[in-house]
């Protein structure tokens, strides 16, 4: 019933920029947190960013000072902007949110993900 689309990922060179994009749809209550993850080949899926529904944000060291995230809870979307972009960048980027879910007195949190979105930096 959620959906997550991403889009923006490509080819870049070092030093270039790349704007990744998500847009989540269904029926979504409350957002507790959107960001973003990524995954190279061989190696295991690691945080990039993440907003919370007060704004605050939380950022890979290795990113720190070149990534910026942002959301917009009307448009139920969530922003990368990657600058200074390096080889180690390179790998697939997948979207997430986790969704707060109420039932009777009980309150869990689901998380969904996008099908993810390639980026390349190499010259």
């Amino acid at each position: 019933q959620v959906q997550l689309v991403e889009s923006g990922g490509g080819l870049v060179q070092p030093g270039g920029s790349l704007r990744l994009s998500c847009a989540a749809s269904g029926r979504i209550l409350i957002i507790d947190t959107m960001g973003w993850y990524r995954q190279a080949v061989g190696k295991q899926r690691e945080l990039v960013a993440t907003i919370t529904s007060d704004n605050g944000t939380v950022y890979a060291d290795s990113v720190k000072g070149r990534f910026t995230i942002a959301g917009d809870s009307a448009e139920n979307t969530v922003v990368l902007q990657m600058t200074s972009m390096k080889p180690e960048d390179t790998a697939v980027y997948y979207c997430t949110i986790r969704v707060r879910v109420r039932r009777g007195f009980q309150i869990r949190y689901d998380d969904y993900w996008g099908q993810g979105t390639q980026v390349t930096v190499s010259s």
